[in-house]
């Protein structure tokens, strides 16, 4: 027994939905191995403190034996290096002597700190010495492995990009400065959900929180206002498009579980400048860091903002020329169709019946467009 006609185009239908889940996995796959699959440092700097011949002599060995791992370098002294690893200008410094101290900064990143206490307790056992471990600038007590500020970027980012098919997608018919203030809307409930879970709900952060916020509000926003003007250009692969952009280029970017030391180098140039890397640092500098660097990652966020806003600029002024487009052809349908009222007072029963299976017609074609947007929205939200 052969499919009719109606399967056929079912199943058509339905195999060219599940071209986007393949492309997905593909994406993610390739993002996700290529960033974490085999982390290893690369120019991970790291100072010795000293100025004499055996921290030179230390710091040349280190040096030669890492082989483009470490990028090891002396300080004159250890209020150089606190110095420096609270600016994040370096993982970890190592003070030689009698009793020898490792200082790290896990707020920087706990993975980081991690390895720089593993090179430097061996050189200390070398030494036949028991290494001191201070941390300068310790994670929240909320946060041991500093990594719930990766976490809460993935809560933000899917609540942005999950609204951004909602948004295009049933309220597409909506005008495009509506669907504007609807993104501000949910940036501001996303934001406001972050920040409690930071807060009160899991206590990452045990101060700043104000700034945290404010991070999170204009990530969310850069997001939503970047999703809703893809839309009018991408339709149906809006979604995979905010999922190349907000999850496999963004986390595995981000510097969140690794930094950019710890990977290959092309996420390693995107931590430069990509959003998720300017939320995850902005974070840090302003909990941990005192500020430092803030401004950077602030105007990072900020570009993507103005990225977002120049994005449905542009879409509001397609809508607007398509609306335009479409409106003398519209006048023309209408005078055919009083031409074909017209002569319809004249015709048959028969005739009127024809009329009336072609307005089924229509009302089925606009339910299949009513499903799109919804699959649209299932497909979202489902990832």
């Amino acid at each position: 027994m052969s499919a009719g006609p109606n399967t056929t185009g079912a199943l058509r239908h339905v195999l060219g939905h599940l071209l986007t889940p393949l492309l997905m996995c593909v994406g993610m796959g390739l993002a996700y191995l290529g960033a974490f699959h085999a982390p290893a440092p690369h120019d991970l700097r790291v100072d010795v403190v000293g100025s004499g011949p055996t921290a030179q002599i230390l710091a040349q060995t280190l040096q030669d034996k890492g082989a483009g791992d470490l990028d090891v370098r002396t300080v004159a002294d250890r209020d150089t290096a606190v110095t420096a690893l609270r600016e994040q200008g370096s993982f970890g410094a190592y003070v030689p002597g009698e009793k020898p101290e490792l200082l790290i900064a896990s707020a920087s990143s706990d993975t980081s700190a991690m390895a720089v206490e593993k090179v430097f307790t061996k050189v200390a056992a070398g030494q036949d010495a028991p290494l001191k471990v201070t941390d300068v600038a310790p994670v929240a007590p909320g946060d041991p492995t500093g990594q719930g500020v990766f976490f809460l970027l993935v809560a933000l980012s899917i609540g942005a990009y999950a609204s951004v098919a909602v948004i295009g997608g049933a309220g597409a018919v909506l005008p495009m400065r509506v669907r504007v203030l609807l993104a501000a809307g949910m940036s501001l409930v996303v934001s406001l959900i972050g920040t409690l879970f930071a807060g009160p709900a899991f206590h990452l952060v045990d101060h700043g929180l104000g700034g945290v916020w404010a991070l999170s509000w204009l990530y969310a926003a850069g997001i939503l206002l970047v999703g809703v003007g893809l839309h009018t250009f991408l339709r149906r692969w809006t979604t995979l498009g905010v999922m190349v952009l907000f999850v496999m280029l963004n986390f595995t970017s981000s510097g969140g579980i690794y930094r950019p030391e710890f990977q290959p180098g092309f996420f390693g140039a995107l931590h430069a400048f990509w959003n998720g890397a300017g939320f995850i640092e902005g974070v840090r500098g302003h909990v941990y860091f005192g500020g430092h660097a803030l401004g950077g990652h602030v105007l990072v966020l900020a570009l993507w903002f103005l990225a977002g806003t120049a994005l449905v600029t542009a879409a509001g002024i397609t809508e607007a020329k398509r609306g335009r487009a479409a409106g003398p052809a519209q006048g023309t349908h209408d005078a055919v169709v009083t031409e074909e009222e017209r002569a319809e007072r004249e015709k048959s029963e028969d005739e009127r019946a024809t009329r009336e299976t072609s307005e089924d017609a229509r009302a089925q074609k606009e339910r299949a467009q009513t499903g799109e947007v919804e699959e649209e929205m299932e497909e979202a939200v489902a990832v």
